[in-house]
């Protein structure tokens, strides 16, 4: 049994989530509403709006509908049903999505501030002091029975004042706070991480009308051109470009855009910019006493594909059974190994198509780039390769 701990009116605290970003939150509003005790703590004051994940795939709608969010998020968000590969002008191939599930046959984006939103509300909505927010993890302890972290923090408010340590307990602690886990750190668990040669600049913009509702690459000779819809008649854009870019701005953004599609969007209507260099890191071991490491704490995955925030929902989805077994007492080391085993496969999956994604991205010159694409318009012509590619897309 999890031991009480009081800060304020606190009840009983069975888990400690450490994040409350989408994934922490995700399962926080899975545990309590299976009763469960829990406390999700989160460093940041508030919440980021600058976000870059978007894209919601099918696996992961199934798995968002147990906290009766998906239909919400569907309404607010934008189903793309399929996409279009272009090149010098031309289609290349084209791919539809209505096949790869009968429930949710699309991906949807919709930007993380907005999935965020609604994840915080829906765990407010089931204890309003689950999620605490300021609060910094500065060491742990476990003892074997109980887990126990100290945590120190800013003053609510903005005051900048260091808030007096405290220390909280629980039966099991679980970091779900990103790719730079502070909890896998203090831990001392290692990773398997690699870097790529690759760098892109991303920025939204305002749509011009054209493939509204299409994923559109454009896979051309000086790096691929990625375009999504978002909600409000914006489209993402993302380029590959050579090096480095933490300085471009919505000009410059345009103008790559132009040279390379001929349809470089106006920079004046520009929300958003960013520049990334996509790396992967994978935790040597998910499971750390009552320890135990999901989202990218456990495996950062390149953004390219836009699997990394999804996995963490899958992750999640398949961890809570396991939890609330031992909370109650039951035999889990079995189920948790092959949870950890599980999710380091699926992860290691999503790692190689976010690679091949990349791979097929780079600059190419002619005649080689020629190649490529009459080969992947002759895979995107036939219907089941068609169909399986599909799948892989959207995390099937």
């Amino acid at each position: 049994m999890s031991r009480t701990i009081r800060f304020g009116p606190l009840p009983m605290i069975d888990v400690l989530i450490v994040g409350g970003g989408p994934v922490g939150l995700y399962l926080g509003a899975l545990l309590l509403q299976e009763g469960v005790g829990v406390r999700i703590l989160e460093q940041r004051s508030g919440r980021d709006r600058h976000s870059r994940a978007i894209g919601v795939h099918p696996p992961a709608l199934a798995v968002l509908e147990k906290v009766g969010l998906a239909e919400a998020m569907v309404e607010s968000g934008v189903q793309i049903r399929g996409g279009v590969a272009r090149s010098g002008g031309k289609t290349v191939g084209s791919m539809s999505f209505a096949h790869v599930s009968g429930r949710f046959p699309y991906v949807l984006s919709l930007p993380q501030f907005a999935t965020e939103t609604m994840l915080e509300q829906r765990v407010n909505d089931l204890d309003s002091l689950a999620l605490v927010r300021g609060a910094r993890v500065t060491g742990i302890a476990d003892d074997g029975g109980l887990v126990t972290v100290a945590v120190g923090g800013r003053t609510p408010g903005g005051t900048g004042s260091e808030r007096p340590a405290y220390q909280l307990s629980a039966a099991l602690l679980v970091a779900a706070d990103g790719s730079r886990s502070l909890v896998r750190g203090l831990l001392g668990i290692k990773t398997i991480a690699r870097s790529y040669p690759d760098h892109y600049v991303m920025g939204d913009f305002a749509a011009d009308g054209n493939h509204r509702q299409e994923a559109v690459l454009y896979l051309e000779a000086g790096g691929i051109v990625e375009s999504f819809p978002l909600p409000g008649g914006i489209r993402r854009w993302v380029a590959r470009v050579d090096r480095p870019a933490p300085d471009v701005d919505a000009g410059e953004l345009a103008r790559i855009l132009h040279r390379r599609t001929g349809a470089g969007p106006d920079p004046a209507t520009n929300t958003m910019l960013s520049a990334f260099s996509p790396h992967s890191a994978l935790a040597y071991r998910p499971v750390a006493g009552r320890a135990v490491l999901i989202g990218d704490a456990a495996h950062e995955i390149s953004p390219i594909g836009g699997q990394g925030m999804n996995l963490g929902w899958l992750d999640a989805a398949a961890l809570a059974p396991v939890i609330c077994m031992a909370l109650a007492g039951g035999p889990v080391g079995r189920r948790l190994r092959d949870y950890a085993a599980c999710r380091s496969k699926a992860a290691r999956l999503a790692r190689w198509q976010s690679e091949l994604n990349m791979t097929l991205g780079r600059p190419l010159p002619q005649p080689f780039l020629a190649v490529r694409n009459r080969a992947l318009g002759t895979v995107a012509g036939i219907p089941a390769a068609n169909r399986l590619v599909a799948r892989r897309f959207t995390m099937q």
